[in-house]
């Protein structure tokens, strides 16, 4: 056999060896993150629910999902371990970065049109640049030109 024919299949063994290479590494590198875990900490679970870690044992882990109320999960079943502000920005909502520059949010509309909001006041009316002479609507006028036509809607001759 010459070495071409070999080379598809070498490719092709190096390219397995390379995306399981990967792989391992990733399981690594989620292993040692869940070995890491200390109580106090902020966890997400793979389904998605944030809690606190209350104690860590050999293949299970004690979580504090609400004020009081504890559940054992798996290691396994942790998919990320959080810092501090990350959880605390997540699960409490305190966000330093918008207190820190005291963007206010306004909850109506006001601010695009430039007029106070008022909840009394007739809601400005938006000039479209409509001439009044345009009013009439296109299916009005295309009725009022087939009965100036005299041409109705069942005559052969209708546009």
């Amino acid at each position: 056999m010459d070495i071409l024919t070999l080379l598809p299949f070498i490719v092709l063994i190096g390219a397995m060896f390379l995306m399981t290479r990967s792989a391992k590494k990733k399981q690594a590198a989620a292993a040692q993150m869940r070995n890491d875990m200390q109580p106090g900490t902020g966890v997400r679970t793979i389904g998605g629910m944030y809690a606190t870690v209350k104690e860590v044992h050999d293949d299970t882990v004690l979580l504090e999902v609400a004020p009081g109320v504890h559940a054992i999960y798996a290691k396994n079943a942790i998919g990320a371990v959080l810092d501090d502000a990350e959880y605390n920005r997540i699960v409490h909502g305190d966000d330093e970065e918008l207190d820190a520059d005291g963007t206010v949010v306004p909850d109506d509309a006001s601010s695009l049109t430039g007029e106070p909001a008022t909840d009394d006041a007739e809601p400005a009316r938006i000039d479209l640049g409509k001439d009044d002479a345009d009013t009439e609507s296109t299916a009005a006028k295309d009725v009022k030109k087939a009965k100036d036509d005299g041409k109705t809607d069942g005559e052969a001759d209708t546009k």
